[in-house]
């Protein structure tokens, strides 16, 4: 436990509540998990899209500030990623200024004033949510509107240039050991390992069989969408098991092919729902043809799920490789989905998973990590 109660400035590049996408679910169960040992925290979130201001966050902070995020007439530019310049605000900057706590920037998204002359003395953190750069460039290429690939590839440009500035902070903290050893290799001696925080206590597996397979994620992503018409086409079309594919607002083309093949499509499905689906199934199957970040819908699978099944760019270099089944042709996957529907869960195969995943990715044990860096950081700072 922290008994000092140390304050921490947090700049988020969203609202983080409620907690239904990647960056949000990381950012918000590190602010819970925080909390928790007693971390007093001063939370900045711009705003935009359908997101409102959340009493929930009010409930684990100290005081929490709302910015309007830059529209695209007033923040394209050829020289700033959008993704960056759209996420800067005076009185932010004004807020920062009036204390000498300690600032953790969220995502490169959030890093305007990371080398802000008036913020050089002060500890200033960077959690790194993904290769942005890289992930854009993966978004050009998967993407079908030509405005839309011009944009993502310039935005990719413009952000591997603005990378160079976390040289201004003191310490950047990656989300998997991927991305560690890029961020390794650039930064050196700053570069700490953090795994992603979660929403998950506990393992919640069952035991024994499931009688169907999922495919679940957010199927208005080109990403996702790609991977569930992978697998119709190429790995379901000629399996009798019964598949299901859930998740947000599916595509009308994937829609007709689920129709055309006979697979059940779940839209829009709830939180509670979708966790009751994850959890049932015999396979959690996880191809994804983009390998960036950590998958968090992978940690989810194995929270709550039986046996997963994935690619090597879901699992690799995530520390997970062991709990999952690897396939990466039609023909292996195909293959392993036979093998798999054969074999229950056992107990020896979720003790190993609770071993591997209380060592990895406790929640409590990170913030202690994280607190630990910080308060060591201010030392150095102080002599």
């Amino acid at each position: 436990m922290i008994n000092s109660n140390p304050h921490l400035h947090i700049i988020a590049f969203d609202i983080p509540y409620p907690p239904n996408y990647g960056g949000t679910i990381d950012v918000f169960f590190r602010l819970k998990a925080l909390h928790q040992i007693g971390v007093q925290i001063i939370l900045h979130c711009f705003e935009y899209g359908q997101r409102k201001a959340a009493q929930e966050l009010e409930k684990i902070c100290t005081a929490v500030y709302y910015y309007p995020r830059q529209e695209p007439l007033n923040s394209l530019s050829i020289r700033q990623p959008y993704i960056i310049q759209s996420r800067r605000s005076s009185h932010l900057l004004e807020r920062l200024e009036q204390d000498k706590y300690p600032i953790l920037f969220e995502g490169l998204h959030s890093c305007y004033y990371l080398h802000h002359p008036n913020l050089i003395e002060r500890l200033k953190l960077v959690r790194m949510h993904n290769i942005e750069w890289n992930y854009y460039k993966h978004l050009a290429s998967s993407e079908y509107n030509i405005f839309k690939k011009i944009y993502y590839s310039l935005e990719s440009k413009l952000l591997k240039r603005f990378e160079s500035r976390l040289t201004y902070a003191n310490y950047i903290f990656s989300i998997s050991p991927n991305d560690h050893n890029y961020l390794t290799k650039r930064f050196a001696e700053k570069v700490i390992y953090l795994p992603a925080f979660h929403p998950h206590e506990k393992l919640q597996c069952l035991l024994g069989k499931g009688n169907y397979i999922l495919y679940h994620g957010n199927l208005s992503v080109n990403e996702n969408h790609q991977a569930a018409i992978f697998l119709i086409q190429k790995v379901f079309s000629t399996l009798s098991y019964p598949f299901i594919i859930a998740g947000k607002d599916p595509k009308a083309s994937l829609q007709q092919l689920c129709q055309k093949h006979q697979i059940e499509l779940i839209s829009n499905p709830q939180e509670n729902q979708m966790q009751q689906l994850i959890r049932e199934a015999h396979i959690n199957i996880m191809p994804t043809f983009q390998p960036t970040g950590i998958k968090l819908k992978l940690l989810n699978a194995l929270y709550l799920g039986r046996h997963c099944l994935a690619n090597d760019d879901m699992v690799n270099n995530t520390g997970l490789e062991k709990l999952c089944t690897i396939a990466n042709t039609k023909e292996a996957f195909q293959q392993a989905v036979q093998n798999l529907m054969k074999q229950a869960m056992t107990q020896e195969m979720r003790n190993h998973r609770k071993q591997l995943l209380d060592m990895l990715f406790s929640n409590q044990e990170n913030a202690q990590t994280l607190m630990k860096v910080i308060m060591n950081g201010e030392l150095q700072i102080a002599n």
